[in-house]
């Protein structure tokens, strides 16, 4: 089931104190970014936070969960309504995750 595109926007808005957050649409679900780095996923309505170390000790209740069949078990964050938790969370998970790997050039 595809992610409702208003609650991607409030949870983008949610964590948006953490820096540049945005998300981009990948198969119906999205991919979260913040400052260009991918920390999270909305899938299904459901907010998945890559597990860190950082973000662990931050969180109230750990609930690990695959985002969708197959995927790895990520946090699973139930309350979006916290601005200022989530955008500690985000900051905190961001410091430990690497950035992405540049893509290579196509070649003509």
């Amino acid at each position: 089931m595809a992610s409702n595109p208003d609650l991607v926007q409030y949870i983008v808005d949610q964590c948006s104190g953490a820096g540049d957050v945005s998300a981009r649409k990948m198969f119906g679900d999205y991919t979260l970014y913040c400052d260009g780095k991918p920390f999270g996923l909305v899938s299904d309505n459901g907010f998945y936070l890559k597990p860190t170390e950082g973000a662990r000790n931050l969180l109230c209740e750990v609930d690990m969960r695959p985002p969708y069949d197959g995927a790895k078990p990520c946090f699973y964050i139930a309350d979006v309504d916290d601005a200022d938790y989530l955008a500690k969370l985000v900051r905190t998970s961001c410091a430990e995750l690497p950035m992405p790997r540049p893509k290579k050039k196509k070649v003509k």
